[in-house]
């Protein structure tokens, strides 16, 4: 039988790993989607040892409010992170996720990326609360999905106040 989404992202779904919420994170990044309505929060924690040349993730949690894709890929991503360098956890990008994830549909495969822009916006967080140099690349990001997350906000009010005039609530 030809299962509708990859093993590995119906592994990752039904026992999803590092779910949850870090309390006084170092790092957090929220990310969404209008279209599909799927929301995503990661949380970092960071710390650099006495030995480390560059701070390391030693936790990551998410929780996320989304498909069977969303979910699957935001538990794929924060394995993926746990234990790197920041410089390593830049890397991670949507080839390394979709690779990992395996044979998403072509319809799911927006829902992969959300995960990588949460992990990239709890880095971001981070390197700004600790006055730290953000990397070109990673401002135009986070420049692109601030003005994304502002855009999903801006059509969920719309829709709330389309409902309270039909509804009257």
């Amino acid at each position: 039988m030809n299962e509708l989404f990859p093993k590995n992202i119906m592994e990752h779904f039904k026992r999803p790993r590092n779910i949850g919420e870090i309390k006084n994170p170092d790092g957090v990044g929220k990310v969404g989607n209008f279209v599909c309505g799927d929301i995503i929060w990661l949380y970092v924690k960071i710390k650099k040892g006495k030995n480390d040349k560059e701070p390391k993730i030693t936790d990551v949690k998410f929780q996320t409010l989304g498909c069977t894709v969303a979910i699957a890929v935001s538990s794929i991503v924060t394995t993926l992170a746990k234990g790197k360098t920041i410089s390593e956890v830049l890397k991670i990008n949507k080839d390394s996720i979709l690779k990992m994830s395996g044979n998403v549909p072509k319809n799911k495969i927006h829902c992969s990326f959300l995960a990588d822009d949460a992990l990239h916006e709890a880095i971001y967080d981070y390197l700004q609360k600790n006055k730290m140099i953000i990397p070109q690349e990673l401002q135009e990001r986070h420049e692109r999905i601030e003005r994304e997350l502002e855009n999903t906000e801006e059509k969920h009010e719309e829709y709330v106040n389309l409902e309270k005039k039909v509804f009257g609530k």
